[in-house]
């Protein structure tokens, strides 16, 4: 992913998530040296992934894949490949939140081989208050 890609990242955040990440954690986790990429079929951005990977540990901070490509095993081959990129920078880990109410991306998660850890409770704002996140984690 690069600076030009956050347009097209950002409507894709938008169409998928109801508390989107905003142009400035994209830009910022750039800015930061993150792993951040990006899908492309043919010329049209499909998803994108960011991970900080430090210590030994990996943890994704966002993975999305655009609507109109979802549920044809994009996420999970992009999910591969953030953690083939995790175990060449040595992590032995990967962590991520999920919200407990994204059944897909559980399910996503769990096929792919992480386990949960524990609840984080009141971890992500909701319509009416918080919402809790699952911490999931998967040996590498």
């Amino acid at each position: 992913m690069r600076l030009e890609d956050v347009d097209r990242v950002i409507e894709i955040e938008h169409e998928i998530y109801p508390f989107p990440w905003t142009r400035g954690n994209f830009a910022d986790s750039l800015s930061a040296g993150y792993n951040c990429w990006i899908s492309r079929m043919d010329a049209e951005t499909t998803g994108y992934g960011v991970m900080m990977v430090a210590a030994g540990e990996a943890h994704l901070l966002n993975l999305g894949i655009a609507a109109p490509w979802q549920r044809q095993g994009m996420g999970r081959q992009f999910l591969c490949h953030l953690a083939d990129v995790a175990r060449e920078h040595h992590a032995e880990i990967m962590l991520l939140e999920v919200r407990s109410s994204n059944i897909a991306a559980r399910r996503l998660y769990a096929k792919s081989g992480f386990k949960v850890l524990t609840i984080r409770k009141n971890y992500y704002p909701a319509a009416n208050g918080r919402e809790d996140a699952l911490l999931m984690e998967l040996p590498l």
